[in-house]
């Protein structure tokens, strides 16, 4: 069972759809019981950061991921905001406190010399930067996703860098370390590349 974790940010009746749709169980929770019994978690999200992380406070969501992630070491899946949240601060209106699982801080995008529209919406070419289970039989002729964010994670660790895209810069579009993966772009909207790194990530058994 994949336990989507609800804090009140974003809509993730896409992802629980993808879910759906290569058939698993899936629960929307906040409760330790269900989290527990599940056996992967994916930390969704759209929005601030600094909200997010107020209301994973609030309910005592922090120390059960700590529990069930770092702890007991399950499969865990951050998108787009959610994998934000696994670095040590953001300066997203104000300087915030994130959950600090990875040394990282994350930025908002600055272009010196060019013009681009922020936040970068749309689909964008994707480079994995290693070998990686998450990423296992994409169709690499079309290794494009979706993304819609305006900031963007810097990792002071080269090796928790899984992926890299192009927007003014080269920024980070994926991290992983042992256990946990996260994608600054959307796979649930990311068409038959997206679907396939959800069914990889529902049987990697790290």
């Amino acid at each position: 069972m994949i336990a989507i974790i609800d804090y009140g940010m974003g809509n993730v009746r896409s992802i629980i759809n993808a879910l759906q749709f290569i058939g698993c169980e899936v629960v929307i929770t906040s409760d330790f019981k269900e989290i527990d019994a599940a056996s992967h978690i994916i930390l969704p999200g759209v929005g601030a950061f600094g909200d997010a992380m107020n209301n994973i406070v609030r309910c005592g969501l922090d120390e059960i991921l700590e529990n069930q992630v770092l702890k007991k070491g399950k499969p865990f899946l951050g998108i787009c905001l959610g994998l934000q949240l696994l670095a040590k601060t953001s300066e997203e209106h104000g300087l915030h406190k994130g959950l600090g699982y990875f040394d990282a801080e994350v930025k908002k995008f600055k272009f010196d010399k060019i013009k681009l529209h922020v936040p970068h919406i749309g689909w964008n070419d994707v480079c994995p930067q290693k070998n990686h289970f998450i990423f296992r039989k994409l169709n690499q002729d079309e290794n494009i996703f979706y993304f819609v964010h305006s900031y963007h994670i810097v990792c002071n660790q080269e090796q928790d860098i899984l992926a890299t895209c192009d927007y003014g810069i080269s920024f980070i579009a994926a991290i992983a370390r042992d256990n946990i993966v996260a994608t600054q772009f959307h796979p649930e909207k990311s068409q038959d590349n997206g679907i396939q790194i959800l069914k990889n990530f529902v049987k990697w058994n790290p």
